[in-house]
């Protein structure tokens, strides 16, 4: 089965229960694995210690170590989607970004990603549930959903273009105007009207 640079990650930390682990011999280690699986080195591993800090599964004891306590996990975890939902919203978007298409098969890391916040009101249900792979599970957090999606069908309606898809273009014009028509997040400005 292949493995993404998180679960090469929390493998390494998994091994070390309770221990504080600088994060450079971690990333050495994964990138070791990485090799030998991908024949490449994998980007970024130290954002991947970073983001799991940040859901929780791993404690910053300083700058640059870090902690596993399997009890301190049990319970942040309880707040995100159970093994064997997120494996069934895995399954049901075929191990793949939503938005993008890749996943896995191409070596890139994948996150089960709430639609609904839940800080909103989103449960950890198949419903509430999408894959994005981690540049577009980023890019959702550092924007409102509506920025993420005008600047999603910014880059779909960018492809359309190259491959003259005119249905396409059709499509995404509607949906600027209507970002337009609403005054809905006009900061981020629509592809250049020589393209239209």
């Amino acid at each position: 089965m292949a493995k993404s640079i998180g679960d090469l990650v929390m493998e390494f930390f998994k091994k070390h229960p309770n221990e504080d682990l600088p994060h450079g011999p971690v990333v050495d280690w994964v990138e070791e694995q990485y090799l030998k699986l991908y024949g490449r080195k994998p980007r970024d591993t130290w954002r991947q210690i970073r983001k799991f800090h940040q859901e929780g599964k791993l404690i910053k004891v300083r700058k640059g170590i870090y902690r596993f306590d399997p009890d301190y996990v049990k319970e942040i975890e309880l707040f995100d989607f159970p093994p064997d939902v997120k494996e069934k919203i895995f399954k049901r978007d075929n191990y793949q970004c939503v938005v993008c298409g890749r996943g896995r098969q191409d070596g890139i890391e994948i996150c089960t990603d709430h639609i609904k916040p839940k800080d909103k009101g989103g449960t950890n249900t198949i419903d509430n549930g999408q894959t994005l792979c981690m540049e577009h599970n980023l890019m959702k957090k550092n924007y409102s959903q509506t920025e993420a999606g005008k600047r999603y069908f910014i880059k779909m309606y960018k492809q359309a273009v190259a491959n003259n898809d005119k249905r396409m273009i059709s499509f995404c014009k509607c949906v600027f105007e209507c970002y337009d028509k609403h005054g809905v997040n006009s900061h981020i400005p629509r592809p250049n009207s020589k393209e239209e």
